[in-house]
């Protein structure tokens, strides 16, 4: 299974072995692409789901507490009075906690694997600016590479603002420009400046090199690491 539907636990009929099969196999899934090495989507997908579930589970507590309580009793040496539910949870509020309590270490440990081989991607990065680096870096270029080959991946970045109710916060995005060769005489400065002659609306544009030494996919690893490590450098 390729994909989890993000109100999987909800959906369709709420029993425990029907649902953990659910979950084995997208998992058996993601494993899969761990081993070759292949993060995203499939990183990001898991954070959301042990969020949610961790957001249900604390719901369904918080229902339970709310039910009607009557006192059982009173422990003298511990100076604790001691409730009852006059209410007990249905066979569905079971039901779902049982495949919570299933799901969550499941889950964080696939999440933990892939972040293991995310901070092996990222520790073989090597990230530096080409040329000068301009005091404007919310916009500018990435040149993505690998040490083995001659190819370069050209990406054009911005950086954006968000803000929500709480607190503002930066995000990154990255266009797809080129791929081209480098050389000898078509150096990641040359490129710089072929990028100024073609993109007039970045005179002096802040241009970092990124290059790994190790073969891992492009879209699936290298990008994403990749954006998340220029993000820090260009708006810490």
């Amino acid at each position: 299974m390729d994909k989890l539907s993000d109100n999987w636990i909800s959906e369709g009929l709420i029993d425990f072995e029907y649902k953990k099969y659910l979950l084995l196999a997208y998992l058996k899934g993601v494993e899969e692409k761990f081993k070759a090495v292949k993060l995203y989507p499939q990183l990001s997908e898991l954070i959301g789901h042990h969020e949610k579930l961790n957001q249900l589970d604390k719901n369904r507590h918080q229902l339970k507490l709310s039910f009607p309580k009557e006192m059982e009793g009173i422990d003298l040496k511990k100076m604790k009075i001691s409730y009852k539910n006059n209410m007990q949870e249905d066979d569905v509020m079971k039901e779902l906690g049982d495949i919570i309590s299933y799901s969550l270490p499941k889950i964080r440990q696939q999440i933990e694997e892939g972040k293991t081989i995310y901070d092996f991607i990222e520790s073989h990065l090597e990230i530096e600016p080409v040329g000068l680096s301009p005091i404007y870096q919310r916009e500018g270029y990435a040149l993505l590479s690998y040490a083995h080959t001659k190819d370069v991946f050209i990406y054009r970045y911005q950086i954006n603002l968000f803000q929500n109710s709480v607190d503002r916060f930066r995000g990154i995005a990255l266009k797809f420009i080129a791929a081209v060769k480098r050389s000898l005489v078509h150096t990641y400065d040359k490129i710089k400046m072929d990028l100024v002659k073609k993109f007039q609306d970045l005179p002096n544009p802040s241009t970092w090199k990124i290059e790994t030494k190790q073969r891992v996919p492009l879209e699936e690893s290298l990008l994403p690491v990749s954006k998340r490590l220029l993000l820090r450098h260009v708006a810490p």
